[in-house]
């Protein structure tokens, strides 16, 4: 803004002397006006030359010239306005705390943090928590620097020399920004050890340091037969497959072919989906059934006689146990009762579970309305 309105000496001033400089050039525009024919501009008001003609007079006795006192407010707060909604989105942008303070409602969390995970060969996934103070620090560190700043993650490789020391290099800083705390880093040349700095670098290359992750070292690429970029999505591949709108009737047969050679398994379509529109609803067999069961887990001493309800339960060599027991649709009260093998001791812990099952009334749809 100071460039375009021409101010002067812009290039070494400060923020704040911007701000003050801008408003003072709006507060002159608006007093000075257009100067008549024959004047001379001053620092005050317009002056006549000899000869001049003299300055007009409304009706009412007053310059109709003057400057109008609310359109100059009016002017000098849109202005103040727009600097103070730019200096408030740049400090959104810089703080790393935002989405912490989004979503935990005000709550600090207990400490500044950086963990990096290995996705792939090629890939580190960054995530960070950082409090509002450890900002208000950087801030207060970096001085008058801070209106400089920007937020960044450091790609650092790690190099151990077979001791117990090891030398970090600089590979690449990436630019980031306010509200994320999530972000994908591409490594070069794997396998290599890496590790993840974030902080604010300035324009003359200071560094400050918020967090610094663990070390990480990325796997070879080898000629597996599943692609690691698809561990996260074969978990839970319908969800994948409908957010990319596979069960659309419009959906073509490319993505559920790509779905399927990723996965190496095929992928069970609903029939109004693979067959098209000639099949009808009431032809369709639609079976659905839901049915719950529970697995009770602990631990005891292993020489200990435990019972679930009374019935004796095998006990691992540790002394854990697990049981797995149907869920039925009412409310059960199931002691579990550990015994010492003398008789001595004794402890019992009751579980009350209940189920409720409500079936909902089926829909049916036309096939026109999908």
């Amino acid at each position: 803004m100071a460039k375009t309105n021409g101010v002067p000496g812009w290039h070494s001033m400060r923020k704040e002397q911007l701000v003050k400089a801008l408003l003072k050039q709006a507060k002159s525009k608006a007093r000075s006006g257009k100067i008549p024919r024959g004047s001379v501009k001053t620092l005050g008001k317009p002056k006549l030359t000899k000869g001049a003609v003299s300055r007009k007079i409304s009706s009412n006795g007053t310059d109709s010239r003057r400057s109008n006192p609310t359109k100059s407010a009016a002017s000098e707060s849109r202005i103040a306005r727009q600097i103070r909604q730019e200096r408030q989105q740049q400090e959104s942008l810089k703080n790393l705390a935002l989405i912490n303070s989004l979503e935990r409602g005000g709550t600090e969390p207990e400490q500044d943090r950086v963990i990096a995970v290995v996705r792939d060969p090629y890939w580190i996934q960054a995530y960070w928590e950082v409090s509002k103070s450890t900002v208000a620090r950087a801030k207060v560190a970096l001085a008058d620097q801070w209106h400089t700043a920007q937020p960044v993650i450091r790609l650092l490789n790690v190099v151990s020399d077979n001791s117990t020391t090891s030398t970090e290099t600089i590979v690449r800083e990436i630019k980031v920004h306010g509200g994320v705390r999530n972000w994908f880093v591409d490594v070069p040349e794997p396998p290599k050890s890496y590790r993840i700095a974030i902080g604010y670098t300035t324009d003359c290359g200071k560094f400050h340091l918020v967090a610094k992750s663990n070390c990480v070292t990325t796997p070879a690429p080898n000629s597996d037969s599943f692609d690691h970029n698809w561990i996260d999505i074969a978990d839970d591949f319908k969800k994948f497959y409908a957010l990319s709108g596979g069960y659309s009737p419009t959906t073509t047969n490319e993505l559920r072919e790509v779905f399927e050679e990723k996965l190496h398994r095929p992928m069970n379509q609903p029939e109004f989906v693979r067959l098209g529109n000639g099949i009808s609803n009431q032809l369709q067999s639609f079976d659905f059934e839901v049915d719950a069961h529970m697995i009770i887990q602990g631990v005891a001493d292993p020489n200990a006689n435990v019972t679930l309800a009374g019935e004796p339960i095998k006990l691992e060599n540790d002394g854990t146990f697990s049981v797995k027991m149907n869920l039925p649709d009412r409310r059960q009260v199931l002691p579990i009762v550990a015994a010492s093998r003398d008789g001595t001791q004794q402890r019992t812990t009751v579980l009350a579970i209940e189920r409720n099952t409500k079936i909902m009334e089926p829909v049916t749809k036309e096939l026109d309305e999908l």
